[in-house]
């Protein structure tokens, strides 16, 4: 059979082969040699696998319908029982499985043509068992004993035809022969009790085996006391085990009343769920994706400043989600997920100190620097390409431990394949229409039936959440940015979501009771100064923030004065900078830095003896094991960061210093992870180039020839290696590749030798020449500069 399908295989027109090796890349790494290893090749269980892993349902069922009618069968046969089990209304099947069959061939899976169609090897074994059927009889009566088979015949001897009585064979091949016929298996079914009848019903349409206590015993019809027994004397049913029972194929089918399956469509059901206005999608999509983009901003600002650890067993520790969490006004799992996109994008990283912190990192700072739409279009394809699974933050592993956010443990594979078909559903949907859960999991049912179960269902759940939260759809349906997501990648993305995203301000409006309203989306610049001088209250439509003493301290420390501060404030208010604001900043500027902290431990100065002399008297400062050493300086044991703190705790406003005496400024952005590897994403589809499908069709068929025609033109030809200028072998190699033709070319292998070869030039790229090498009667690639010459094959050298 092996040999009949290479056959089929070298009668196929380049262009096909070419499809072939288009539609399932894994055939040709590495490309085979010829036309034979190809087939075999094809056969394989783990290619044939991923090809049926391809296969929509009704291309499934139409390849198990052919393996059912004995793995071959004319195309109206095929045709009339595939056709048994499509619905009433189900117009337009004649031309869907005219559209199939091609398709199965051009995968090579049925091969022949329509008066012989047959199953590609190894695919049978693929598909068993097919429809839910059980073996045939052969098979599932095969070990039982011949004196129980003959029992079981002469309980069906008053059911059968007169002539079927004195059939010959075998016991185990005339009962097979019994049960093929229709006729017999209703006459026995319509004999049996409505028990029994009730037991046939059960695994008619699957599964095809049950549990039955000592199923191997020997009964007969006439001292049968149960349905079991009636079923197992008349052989509708097979002991296949000690304690198990199988419906024999032949007797399902004639249940079936003929049908492969129950029910059939050549197309799937059209999706349903409510109707929303397109432009409401899109504009609802767009305040997800502006909502999104500024949590991973200040997440990665919030880290940047007060990193969380990492934990040994790698990710984030829940009580740090937790505090994240409320840093950013959001519950943990949707924490959790701003963290997982920022990660996949590569905004964060984990560096720091010897045990590991999540910081920013570099390429933070350029991401923040970019348009809003180019942002959001960067987390969306990162998040559509990654193999990380944020939904399941939170469930625990197989030896029970949690699974925390930035857990490596998060990686699963399938997870963005199942995203993009999520995605893909959603796309085939007309705008505005928002598909629901279980619409959605029929479609991918009916579109990969193969690659259905309980992963599948709940990855796709965690696509449909992930993709409301991100933008990438909107009120349940596929926003317009969305789809040029999925069909032109993210440039095109952000071009669509530009125009629906609110244009950024400028200004703030400062009132009187030390807040300031933003009245939109901040500018970048704008909005990170604001976070360091003030702190948000609350959020919304309009932003509000709340200066205090503490917040315009902490922009003081980060090497702002009073001056340049009431300046930011008037240049980007809408309304006059109110007096109790200007004396808030000159009070705390009038305070900050009279007082010093440095290492002694550390030690405390000023210029100003009175203030050290407050320090010293005030109780609180008890803890801290001040001692004075001069009229301008006490010092401590306490480190320089806690005593800081601690005289901030009692009133007063210091500043930490170097050692060189220069005050310590803290910057936001001070912090950064080094450059790290990406985070994993899913490899792209392996689909051929064009010129690459040829290339490796070329070579397959030369290496074809040459091995069916004992290599008659693979010996080079007598004399020494042909020599020519380097732009003539070029160009003779270039017209070679053109024409198809084959050459004589001189190589200096690894040795320094001169070898002659016959080749047949593929692909010239890189200083790289691809060719089936004739005498070697395989692929390979030579370097351009160890090939002394070239010279062209004559016509009849070429035939």
């Amino acid at each position: 059979m092996t040999g009949e399908f290479a056959a089929w295989l070298r009668g196929r027109t380049d262009e096909e082969l070419r499809a072939l090796v288009t539609t399932r890349p894994e055939l040709i790494t590495p490309v085979p040699a010829h036309l034979e290893a190809l087939a075999a090749r094809a056969a394989t269980p783990s290619a044939i696998g991923r090809a049926l892993d391809r296969l929509d349902r009704f291309a499934l069922a139409v390849l198990e319908t052919l393996l059912v009618l004995g793995g071959t069968a004319e195309y109206p046969r095929l045709a009339e029982t595939v056709g048994r089990a499509l619905a009433p209304d189900d117009a337009g099947f004649d031309d869907a499985l005219r559209r199939t069959v091609d398709r199965l061939r051009t995968l090579a899976l049925v091969y022949g043509p329509d008066d012989e169609l047959r199953l590609a090897p190894g695919v049978d074994k693929a598909l068993e068992p097919p429809a839910g059927l059980g073996p045939p009889a052969a098979e599932a009566f095969r070990h039982h004993p011949p004196e129980h088979l003959a029992g079981i015949l002469d309980d069906l001897r008053p059911y059968a035809p007169a002539a079927d009585e004195e059939a010959r064979g075998t016991a185990r091949e005339r009962l097979a022969a019994l049960l093929a016929d229709p006729a017999v298996v209703e006459r026995v079914v319509a004999a049996v009790s409505p028990r029994a009848r009730a037991a046939l019903e059960a695994l008619t349409w699957g599964p095809a085996t049950g549990q039955v206590p000592n199923a191997r015993r020997e009964v007969r019809a006439a001292t049968a006391r149960s349905p079991m027994d009636e079923l197992l004397a008349h052989g509708l049913l097979a002991a296949t085990g000690a304690d198990t029972v199988t419906l024999p194929r032949e007797v399902a089918l004639a249940l079936r009343g003929g049908r492969v399956h129950r029910e059939l469509r050549h197309r799937p059901a059209a999706l349903d769920g409510r109707r929303r206005d397109p432009a409401l999608v899109d504009r609802t999509a767009a305040g997800q994706a502006f909502t999104l983009t500024r949590h991973v901003e200040e997440l990665c600002e919030h880290w940047g400043v007060d990193p969380p650890g990492v934990l040994r067993s790698g990710g984030l520790a829940v009580r740090d989600l937790r505090r994240t969490a409320g840093l950013l006004d959001l519950p943990e799992p949707d924490a959790a997920f701003v963290v997982e996109v920022a990660y996949a994008a590569g905004l964060i990283g984990s560096g720091g100190s010897v045990e590991g912190e999540w910081l920013p990192t570099p390429a933070y700072d350029l991401w923040r620097i970019k348009p809003q739409a180019d942002r959001w279009a960067l987390l969306a394809a990162a998040w559509l390409a990654t193999e990380r699974a944020p939904g399941l933050v939170g469930d625990r592993d197989d030896r029970d431990r949690p699974l925390n956010a930035l857990h490596p443990d998060l990686r699963r594979p399938a997870a963005a394949e199942v995203r993009t078909a999520v995605l893909a559903v959603l796309a085939a949907a007309e705008p505005g229409l928002a598909a629901g859960r279980d619409a959605v999991l029929a479609r991918l049912d009916w579109e990969r039936p193969r690659r259905r179960g309980p992963y599948r269902d709940r990855f796709a759940e965690f696509a449909l959440r992930e993709a409301e939260r991100l933008g990438v759809t909107g009120l349940g349906a596929l926003s317009g940015h969305g789809r040029a997501l999925l069909a032109d990648g993210p440039e095109r993305a952000a071009a669509a979501l530009a125009p629906l995203l609110p244009e950024p301000v400028d200004h703030v409006l400062l009132q009187g009771d030390l807040t300031a309203v933003a009245p939109g989306p901040l500018t970048t610049e704008l909005g990170r100064w604001l976070a360091l001088a003030a702190d948000v209250e609350s959020k919304g439509g309009a932003t509000v923030y709340r200066f205090t003493e503490t917040s315009i301290r902490r922009a003081l420390d980060a090497g702002q004065g009073a001056d340049e501060l009431l300046a930011l404030l008037e240049r980007h208010s809408a309304t006059p900078v109110p007096q109790p604001l200007r004396y808030l900043v000159a009070d705390v500027a009038r305070r900050h830095g009279r007082i010093r902290v440095g290492t002694a431990s550390a030690y405390v100065r000023c210029d100003d003896p009175a203030v050290l002399d407050e320090v010293m008297a005030d109780r609180r400062a008890a803890p801290l094991r001040l001692r004075r050493i001069a009229p301008t300086v006490i010092i401590s044991r306490t480190a320089r960061a806690a005593l800081v703190d601690s005289l901030r705790a009692m009133g007063y406003a210091p500043v930490a210093e170097s050692a060189e005496g220069a005050v310590l400024v803290s910057r936001a952005d001070a912090r950064r992870a080094e450059p790290g590897a990406a985070p994993r994403t899913a490899p792209p589809a392996a689909v051929p180039e064009p010129h690459v499908a040829e290339a490796v069709v070329r070579a397959m068929r030369a290496g074809d020839e040459a091995r069916s025609a004992a290599l008659r033109h693979g010996e080079a030809p007598e004399g020494e290696p042909p020599r020519s200028p380097v732009a003539t072998t070029l160009a003779v190699l270039q017209e070679a590749i053109r024409r198809g033709s084959r050459v004589w070319i001189g190589y200096l292998d690894s040795q320094g030798r001169a070898t002659s070869r016959i080749v047949e030039p593929a692909r010239l790229e890189g200083g790289q020449l691809t060719a089936y090498d004739r005498t070697r009667a395989a692929v390979h690639r030579f370097a351009v500069h160890r090939i002394t010459g070239v010279s062209a094959m004559s016509a009849e050298n070429d035939e």
